[in-house]
Formats: structure tokens, sequence, C-alpha cells
């Protein structure tokens, strides 16, 4: 297994995979603070394509063959296990054959044949909980990936939407998703999202992560999902919400220090 519940699982990376500057900025970023912190388990992150954009005008990303491209320098030149999105059935072979972990987006949560088809990879599948869910409709969405016999299975709480531009976190999400028999994972960085409260793309609230990602892990939570980029101001997406490079180790070693008190 993947996941060891000796080491806090950390799920980190851009938002979109961009280009290799990005990517190696990142990954070299996240190694030198792996090695501080032993107790920290990596899994490198980056989306191919931004699906669910806003606005037709928003930036996709680096599509499928650049983006496996990138992910498989990051596996081979750093030696982080990686992860990725995928959003159509036709994806899941050849994300399978580069990724360590297929993620499902919360969007597409209760998409039955997707959920299989990752199931049926071999891989890792961390599916995100549906902003339409409540933290219990999840026992059915890892039901589904169990009796499509997933290799091993990952739930995400990315926050809950009631409309207006908004997301809200309910801390109660972990211990209820716990009794599912699988890890819980806070997804920090897009539960501060403001979805489309930007003019045609999503704003959000960095400055919230650091208290989500503390009290997600007082309540049980057993790993953080966090995007990071060098130069959030100028990123393709998600800016307003991901952790500026340069502020992703001290943040994960208050983390690590509530994650260790709370065991």
């Amino acid at each position: 297994m993947l996941f060891d519940p000796k080491r806090l699982l950390i799920i980190a990376g851009p938002c979109s995979l961009e280009n290799e500057g990005v990517c190696r900025t990142v990954a070299e970023t996240l190694t030198k603070i792996a090695k501080k912190h032993k107790e920290l388990n990596f899994v490198f992150k980056g989306s191919f394509d931004k699906a669910n954009r806003t606005s037709a005008r928003g930036a996709r990303g680096t599509g499928l063959e650049s983006g496996l491209a990138l992910l498989a320098m990051v596996k081979r030149d750093f030696g982080f296990p990686v992860l990725t999105d995928i959003h159509e059935r036709e994806q899941v072979k050849p994300v399978a054959k580069v990724c360590d972990v297929l993620q499902i987006p919360a969007f597409l949560s209760r998409q039955t044949d997707l959920l299989l088809a990752a199931a049926a990879s071999g891989r890792i599948v961390n599916v995100k909980k549906g902003q339409f869910l409540s933290p219990l409709e999840m026992a059915f969405v890892t039901g589904k990936l169990r009796e499509g016999k997933a290799k091993e299975i990952w739930q995400t709480e990315r926050g809950t939407t009631f409309g207006y531009n908004n997301l809200v976190v309910d801390m109660r999400s972990f211990p209820i998703m716990r009794e599912n028999g699988y890890p819980t994972i806070l997804d920090a960085t897009h539960s501060v999202q403001l979805p489309g409260a930007a003019g045609g793309k999503s704003g959000g609230q960095r400055e919230f992560v650091p208290p989500l990602a503390k009290a997600a892990l007082a309540a049980g939570a057993d790993g953080l999902f966090l995007e990071t980029h060098p130069d959030p101001a100028n990123a393709i997406s998600d800016g307003p919400n991901m952790i500026p490079l340069d502020e992703l180790g001290a943040l994960l070693a208050s983390c690590l220090a509530v994650w260790k008190a709370v065991r």
C-alpha cells in the first residue's frame, strides 16, 4: 500500500502541470521538505486538463500526452509517486501506465462507469467527494470502487457548495467518512476556492488554508491535498487558492505538529 498510517500523506503540486520548469521547481522543493521531515509521505500531483473551467476561455492545460510526459519526468528524476485526474474512461489506460494514483474529480464522483474503469486499472484511486454530496453518501461512492476491486481507495473532502460562490468544510466529514474504512484527505486548497466568483473564473482565499488544514488533521484526517506554485499570481489556474511554494515548508511543519499531537 502507498498509504502508510505512520506517515502523514501529502498530495502536492501545481494545479495545472503547465510546463517542465514549474514541475521541476515544485518537485525540488518537495524533495527538500521530504528530507527534513521523514514523517511526510509525498505524492506529486498535477492536472493535464482542467476540464471543468468556469468559462470556455479558461486555459485547459498541457493535454494528455504532454502532461503524462511531465509526470513521468517527475517520477523518474525525483522518485515521487504521481497522481492526476481522469475525466473519461478512455483516459484510464494511458494514465495508468504512468501514474500511481488515478483521481476522480469531485463533479464526477457519482459517474459509475468512470469509477469502475479506474478501479479495474490496478492503480490506487483517490475520489473527491462531490460538492453536492453529504459525507454519508461517500459510502456509496467508495462502495462502487470496492465492488470494482480497486487496489487501494482514498477519499477526499473538498467542501460543500450551497451556491453563491462559496464552499463550506464540515469537520464531521472526517470521522463519518472514516467509517467507510479508507484513508480520508482534506483538499485544503480547493476548499477555499470561490467558484466562479472572479468574473468568469474562480477566486480563492488562501489565507484560510492553514486553519482548515490543521482543523481537519485534528478532526482525524489522514492526509492533505495542497496545490502549490512558485508564482501563484501568474499560474494558469487556481492561483488565488494555491500556496506560494516558498511558504509550503512552514505550513507542512505546523500541520505535521498537529498530526503528531492528535496521534
